[in-house]
């Protein structure tokens, strides 16, 4: 880009020789015809420059009322436009100014849908009006040395639907966007007298809107405010400008934004790059919001970036700017409180630093299909990372919540290198026990965020996790080991065992896998296996009757969708060794309930309004659920010839054996069923 001095002479120049061509062309005229009046006139006027407007090859050819004004070349900043021609239907040439009304403009031979009104005054005022069919005008005015332009009502798809075909970038950009709006308003570019360049602008937008293809970007009933004023400086320019967001909304994917900001700002154009040295943001929902900027003119590339926010209200901008943002698919279930302060900074289009602190901040998420979700508050404390240095940062959270369960007070330090973030040491208190992270080191991938670490879980009351899981109470502790946890986008693997102590025995669960954790569609997959659980205290738990005896419990393959079982393999099976095994009548008729209709011989039936407990020798069920129906079948060996199976064989005195024949049960309703049993205490029914 020229410089502004240059600007301001070659003005001058053009002026000047304007200026000499109209004395010399009314001498010539004068000598010619003695009238005020010209009846032929032909002139050569050659080039005309400045930096931000050049002619070349310009000529004006006159004859009998009619004017044709033609231009080789016409360059406005970096954009051009060949083969210009201004025919006049009525044109009046005299000594002092040239006018031409009722004009049709031509570009490359295509006549423009508009109307031309042309006047050029031998002082150098000249103006030029443009008329289009509905009524929009836009008006140039060239008088001492200053430019003006004058819109009214000017429809901009109008503008472009005229101008189709000139110029290919902004075909493209209204083929994208289909943007349609209306400008009124005035740019005013030029010096008065010897003052440097200046350059000032007032308009307004309104009626506005667009939209993509795709739909992931559209504005509707937009109207913008746009002011400012530029001054010519020895090696560029100085400026300072506002824009005023006043009506209307934008959908930016994934951000959905309405009106009210606006932004004033002050600084350079220097060597085709726009400096921003001072500008302000006024944003709802923030205290105080600074830029400083560096972007290049040609390419809209961001050299430098810095962003500093003071008192933001995260209950105002977590809703809007941040859950959007980092979960744009569940951002309606994302909740944020307390306040934020940061610093962001990008350095050639890179990200370079960001400082982040917290002052009574929460943040939620609120669990799929009613669950109870996460939530961590209040959170204090600082964020620190920078590109090439290694920085500290440390969180104090009063508590949080994950689902049904309750965690305590604890801190968070990490250290943040590059791309990576190591976690030292942590303890965080669950009921009356806690989740310890022993060591967690992750790194951010183009992928997303993988790491590796090793998490301890001290004994937590079985009792307490129970009643907070809205489970029938149980007694023992849950307590787990896991030396090697692996993260990846979107997934948790746990390598280690997790161990429930529970009913005088254990369950111990392997590879856990959780997908998604937080998401609408969260996915756990484990092997569970559980030993010499006491039958006794289980029946009693789940008030299912009365069973002495031990279990030993095999779960392989178990799925879990949004905490929901969908697959797994289930067997349950009598204990190897010496113990009492007695059975109640409740319990005989609720287990054979399982097995579809609790068969039996006739001769066992009738015992049952007799004894009140049974001897059995075994006992075994199995379940394979796929696709909500439960494929069942007894103890092993315990096929009969008329498809039943056997799930109680009966031993001692008085004996019976329960016999299912239902191998097919849907799970939903044996579910509901059974947690009726324990809740009404009635006998269960299957169908």
């Amino acid at each position: 880009m020229s410089s502004p001095p240059e600007l301001s002479r070659r003005g001058t120049v053009c002026r000047g020789r304007l200026l000499i061509l109209f004395l010399l062309s009314a001498a010539v005229l004068w000598s010619l015809a003695p009238a005020a009046a010209v009846d032929r006139l032909a002139l050569r006027l050659g080039d005309l420059a400045s930096p931000m407007l050049a002619l070349q090859r310009l000529s004006l050819e006159y004859e009998s009322g009619a004017a044709v004004l033609r231009v080789d070349r016409l360059r406005l900043g970096q954009r051009q436009w060949r083969d210009l021609a201004l025919r006049c239907s009525h044109a009046t040439l005299t000594f002092d100014a040239v006018h031409c009304g009722a004009a049709r403009l031509s570009v490359a031979g295509r006549v423009l849908p508009l109307v031309a009104e042309l006047e050029l005054a031998g002082d150098g005022r000249g103006e030029l009006g443009l008329t289009f069919a509905d009524g929009g005008r836009l008006g140039l005015t060239f008088e001492g040395g200053v430019l003006r332009a004058r819109a009214d009502r000017l429809a901009l798809d109008k503008l472009h639907a005229v101008l189709a075909g000139l110029d290919a970038d902004i075909d493209t950009l209204f083929e994208r966007f289909r943007p349609v709006a209306t400008l009124d308003g005035e740019l005013r570019w030029g010096a008065d007298g010897n003052s440097p360049a200046r350059v000032s602008i007032d308009v307004r937008l309104f009626d506005a809107g667009f939209g993509s293809a795709d739909g992931l970007q559209a504005g509707e009933s937009l109207e913008l405010a746009i002011s400012g004023t530029a001054r010519a400086l020895d090696d560029g320019w100085a400026w300072q400008g506002e824009v005023e967001w006043r009506h209307g909304a934008a959908y930016l994917h994934p951000l959905y934004l309405e009106a009210g900001p606006s932004v004033r700002a002050q600084g350079r154009l220097q060597g085709g790059v726009v400096v921003v040295e001072r500008g302000e943001v006024a944003l709802e929902g923030v205290g105080r919001l600074d830029a400083s900027a560096r972007v290049e003119l040609d390419t809209a590339a961001v050299l430098e970036l810095e962003l500093e926010l003071t008192n933001a209200d995260l209950g105002v901008l977590g809703p809007r700017w941040i859950a959007p943002l980092i979960a744009p698919a569940s951002a309606d279930r994302m909740y944020f409180g307390g306040q934020l302060d940061g610093l962001l900074r990008l350095q050639d289009g890179v990200l370079a630093q960001i400082d982040v602190r917290l002052e009574g901040a929460g943040f939620g998420f609120v669990g799929a299909a009613g669950g109870g979700g996460f939530a961590l508050g209040p959170v204090g404390g600082t964020l620190a990372w920078h590109a090439g240095a290694s920085t500290s940062s440390r969180l104090r959270i009063g508590g949080g919540q994950w689902e049904r369960i309750a965690l305590g007070s604890f801190e968070l330090e990490a250290s943040l290198d590059g791309r990576s973030l190591s976690l030292a040491p942590a303890r965080l208190p669950v009921l009356d026990g806690a989740l310890v992270i022993e060591h967690l080191t992750l790194a951010h991938t183009d992928a997303g965020w993988q790491g590796v670490g090793g998490v301890v879980i001290e004994p937590v009351s079985m009792p307490l996790l129970t009643e907070a899981l809205e489970m029938p109470r149980m007694g023992g502790v849950l307590a787990a080991s896991l030396p090697d946890v692996r993260v990846s986008p979107g997934e948790i693997t746990l390598n280690g065992a997790l161990v429930v102590s529970v009913f005088d025995g254990y369950l111990q669960a392997t590879g856990l896998r959780l997908v998604e954790p937080f998401g609408v569609a969260s996915h756990l997959s484990a092997d569970i296996e559980g030993r010499r659980l006491d039958l006794s205290q289980l029946t009693d738990t789940f008030s299912f009757g009365s069973v002495t005896g031990f279990v030993d419990l095999s779960l392989a393959g178990l799925e879990l969708v949004r905490w929901r079982p969908v697959a797994f393999d289930a067997r349950i099976s009598s204990s190897p060794g010496r113990y009492p095994r007695r059975i109640s009548q409740r319990a005989v008729q609720n287990i054979s309930a399982l097995g579809g209709g609790g068969a039996m011989a006739a001769v066992q039936r009738s015992l049952l309004g007799i004894f009140d407990t049974f001897g059995y020798r075994e006992l075994g069920l199995t379940c394979r659920l796929r696709a909500g129906v439960c494929m069942m079948d007894g103890v092993e060996g315990g096929a009969r010839a008329d498809g039943g199976f056997v799930i109680v064989r009966g031993g001692g005195v008085p004996a019976l054996d329960v016999i299912g024949y239902n191998r097919r049960v849907n799970w939903n309703e044996l579910v509901e069923r059974l947690q009726r049993v324990m809740a009404d205490n009635v006998s269960p029914e299957l169908r």
